[in-house]
């Protein structure tokens, strides 16, 4: 008997999403931070066994959209809930003790709601709480009746990590494999390549900064006799915060380059020659034709 499904990851920001799909993979595939909205668009992460074949879905946190961008990320998490066969719904043991602020969300309360849906409690992060406070959380949430099982979990000590995908294999539905077995991730380097440097602006910049923020890869050639070229362009909305990026003298972008490689390379496995441009674009996060141009909302 052989299982696959999808499973869709979802929960308000910070909850550690993007900190478990990398966890039940057993690599990077996501972009984590401490910041809120790191995930933008959602991300395929395919677990294969010779039983079974996960295909995880990372998606952007559950907010009330502002603007346009926000609104294609929660249509991101609107499709990946329709799309999945199992939902695994993420608390966040250490900033929501009591699961109300997550289960009061009005996303969340209509997704409970709705029939024919396998909805597993992730209880994260318990690694920053006591063992009788996660216990408590715990039997708090089994005592609603609103899910088919409860795990608690630390996603970034790998802890219960092996219990939490027992526990998705035995509600996954009967079928065949969706991928060959050696694929992993549904995008192409190009992708992670742009979410890596998106990560590092994450890390160096404050505010609004990486909120306005978009990184694409107009070009990537692999050279035989030389590194690897790849032009990256970031994107912000105001001359103000290309200067910003940019810094005084080059000094910014000059240690953002250094960084964004570095990671680049080790993603890669190669040496690589890294070019860096600002662009500006007003407005960009408002703009429906820019969003389809930077990949939003396409599917």
């Amino acid at each position: 008997m052989h299982k696959s499904g999808y499973v869709a990851i979802v929960g308000l920001p910070n909850a550690g999403k993007s900190t478990l799909l990398n966890a039940l993979m057993g690599q990077k595939l996501a972009i984590t931070n401490v910041k809120p909205q790191t995930t933008r668009k959602r991300i395929l992460g395919i677990l294969t066994e010779k039983d079974y074949q996960i295909i995880f879905l990372d998606t952007p946190g559950i907010i009330e959209p502002s603007y346009l961008l926000q609104e294609k990320m929660m249509g991101e998490v609107e499709q990946s809930f329709n799309d999945a066969d199992i939902i695994l719904l993420l608390i966040d043991a250490a900033e929501d003790p009591q699961g109300k602020k997550s289960l009061t969300h009005e996303f969340v309360k209509m997704s409970l709601s709705r029939e024919n849906k396998n909805i597993i409690l992730i209880i994260n992060k318990v690694d920053l709480v006591k063992q009788e406070e996660a216990t408590n959380l715990l039997n708090y949430f089994e005592d609603l009746n609103l899910f088919k099982s409860s795990v608690l979990v630390s996603a970034l000590h790998g802890f219960n990590i092996e219990k939490l995908i027992e526990t998705v294999v035995e509600n996954l539905p009967e079928g065949p494999s969706f991928y060959p077995d050696d694929v992993i991730a549904n995008e192409n380097e190009r992708f992670f390549v742009s979410e890596i440097i998106r990560e590092k602006i994450l890390e160096l910049y404050r505010e609004e900064i990486p909120y306005s923020t978009e990184v694409i890869i107009p070009e990537f050639k692999e050279r035989e006799n030389a590194k690897d070229f790849i032009s990256a362009e970031i994107v912000v909305e105001r001359e103000s915060q290309r200067k910003i990026i940019v810094g005084k003298d080059g000094k910014s972008i000059k240690q953002l380059g250094k960084i964004a490689r570095e990671a680049v390379e080790e993603f890669l496995q190669g040496k690589i020659f890294l070019e860096l441009r600002v662009k500006v674009r007003s407005k960009w996060r408002s703009d429906e034709n820019w969003l389809k141009n930077f990949g939003y909302g396409n599917e």
